[in-house]
C-alpha cells in the first residue's frame, strides 16, 4: 500500500482538525473587553480620528458615532474619506459625522486642518492619533523630514500641540496615540527625523513608534492637573492596509498567515476605543496598553523621563512655524 502527503492533507479528519484549530486561534484573538457591552455614551462630545477612512481608524470612528458623538474623520484622501463617511453615517444612524482633509506627512496640511478645527469647533473631547504608514519608499518631504517620521510622529505631534488649548477647554478630554509593539525594535537617533543614519528602511516604522510612546509619556507629565489625559497603545497585529506599500509577495504571505493568526481591523480597534471611552480609563494618563487592553510596560527608552524631555523639546523646535 502506498500513500502520498496529499492523502494526509486532504483526509477529512485532517481538514476537520485544521478547521477546529483555526476557529480556536481566531477566538483567542478577541480580548475580554467588549465595546458593544460598554454603556458609555458620547452625546454632546466631539471626537477627531485621524486615518479614519480605513482599517482601525474607521472602526474607531464608527464606534464613536454609534455612541452619539460628533465625529470628525481626518483623512488624506477625499474620495476614500467620503466613502467612509457615508458608510459610518449609514451604519451608525448618526449624521453628525464629518470629513476634514489632513495629511500628517505635511506640517502645512496639519496647520491648515488645525486652523479649520479651531474655527469650527467649540469643544474637543477625544483626539485619536491613528494615521500612520509603514514601508514607504525613502523620501524627504518638502519641509525636510523623512516621510515616515513626518507621517507617524512629527505630524501627530504638531496636530496635538495645536489642539491642546481646545482639549483643555473641553475637559475631561483624552488623547490616544496608536503606537505598536514594534517599538521594542526601535532606536532613538534624532538625526533620523531628517532621514540621516537610517540603514534599513523596514526599521523606520519601529523607530517612529518608539518616539510615539516617549512623546506621549512626556505629554502626559506636562498635562498633569489639566483634566486632559494622554496614553499610547499597541493595537495588535491586524489585517489592515498597513502592508499596502510592500511588494505583492510580502502582502500575500502577510494575508495568508493573518487569516488565522492576526486580528481583523474591527478587533484591533478595541483597545483604542477602550482608552478613549471606557470608565476604567478615567484619569489614567502616561500609560501604555497592550492589544488586550491590559496595562504593560513599554521598552526602557520609552520610560526614560530625561529622553522624554529632550524628545518634546526637539519636536517642538522642528515643528515650529518658520
Amino acid at each position: 500500500m502506498t500513500w502520498e502527503w496529499s492523502d494526509i492533507f486532504f483526509h477529512p479528519l485532517w481538514v476537520l482538525l485544521t478547521a477546529i484549530l483555526a476557529m480556536i486561534v481566531r477566538a483567542q484573538r478577541k480580548g475580554s473587553w467588549d465595546p458593544r457591552a460598554c454603556p458609555v455614551e458620547l452625546k454632546g462630545k466631539t471626537a477627531i480620528v485621524t486615518g479614519a477612512n480605513t482599517g482601525i481608524g474607521k472602526f474607531v470612528a464608527l464606534d464613536f458615532a454609534r455612541r452619539g458623538a460628533r465625529v470628525i474623520l481626518a483623512c488624506r484622501n477625499k474620495a476614500r474619506g467620503n466613502a467612509a463617511l457615508q458608510e459610518i453615517r449609514e451604519c451608525s444612524g448618526n449624521q453628525n459625522v464629518h470629513l476634514r482633509l489632513l495629511d500628517t506627512s505635511s506640517l502645512a496640511s496639519v496647520r491648515q486642518f488645525a486652523d479649520q478645527i479651531l474655527e469650527e469647533e467649540k469643544e474637543l473631547h477625544i483626539l485619536v492619533n491613528n494615521a500612520g504608514a509603514s514601508g514607504l519608499p525613502r523620501e524627504i518631504t518638502a519641509e525636510g523630514f523623512e516621510i515616515t517620521f513626518a507621517t507617524n510622529h512629527l505630524g501627530p505631534f504638531l496636530l496635538t500641540n495645536l489642539l491642546l488649548d481646545l482639549l483643555k477647554k473641553s475637559t475631561p478630554a483624552r488623547i490616544v496615540n496608536v503606537s505598536s509593539a514594534n517599538h521594542w525594535k526601535g532606536q532613538v537617533d534624532f538625526s533620523h527625523f531628517r532621514g540621516e543614519n537610517l540603514t534599513l528602511a523596514h526599521t523606520v516604522y519601529s523607530h517612529t513608534k518608539l518616539h510615539n510612546i516617549i512623546w506621549t509619556n512626556e505629554l502626559a507629565r506636562r498635562l498633569q492637573g489639566t483634566g486632559v489625559t494622554a496614553n499610547s497603545l499597541h493595537p495588535g497585529v491586524a489585517m489592515t492596509e498597513v502592508m499596502r506599500n510592500y511588494n505583492i509577495i510580502l502582502r500575500f504571505l502577510f494575508n495568508l498567515v493573518g487569516f488565522f493568526f492576526f486580528k481583523s481591523s474591527e478587533e484591533a480597534a478595541v483597545n483604542t476605543i477602550y482608552c478613549a471611552v471606557s470608565d476604567e480609563m478615567e484619569g489614567i494618563s502616561g500609560k501604555y496598553f497592550d492589544s488586550d487592553c491590559s496595562l504593560i510596560l513599554p521598552s526602557p527608552p520609552a520610560r526614560d523621563p530625561a529622553l522624554g524631555v529632550k524628545e518634546f523639546e526637539i519636536c517642538e523646535r522642528l515643528t515650529a512655524k518658520p
